[in-house]
């Protein structure tokens, strides 16, 4: 699958979470989060093993009772079923792959909330 670049395709997860689903095959997913300051993604855990890349921004991570923050060219994984949330202290751009694909992050299909 290509995708060219298309700036108006994100749709809002939760308050100032919004998603772009750039790419997916049969066992990966890529999207693009922006994430405005003060948002926040309460705790969770899901199946995927997530993977991501800061591309702009400063988030602060919990992973189970770690608390990291992250900032622009920072990497990460959190292995799937791992509890995690996240805090936007700063305007944010995200790009992760999810691993096997979510299925509520496809375009056709409205997202679960976390």
């Amino acid at each position: 699958m290509f995708r060219k670049n298309n700036n108006k395709e994100y749709r809002e997860l939760l308050e100032g979470v919004q998603l772009q689903t750039l790419v997916h095959g049969e066992k990966t997913l890529m999207g693009r989060f922006q994430l405005s300051r003060g948002a926040k993604i309460p705790p969770h855990q899901h199946p995927h093993e997530q993977t991501g890349l800061m591309i702009s921004g400063k988030l602060l991570f919990t992973i189970g009772k770690e608390e990291l923050e992250v900032e622009a060219g920072d990497s990460w994984c959190i292995p799937g079923g791992s509890e995690h949330s996240v805090i936007a202290v700063e305007d944010s751009v995200v790009v992760e792959v999810f691993s096997p694909v979510r299925a509520d992050y496809l375009p056709s299909l409205a997202p679960t909330k976390f």
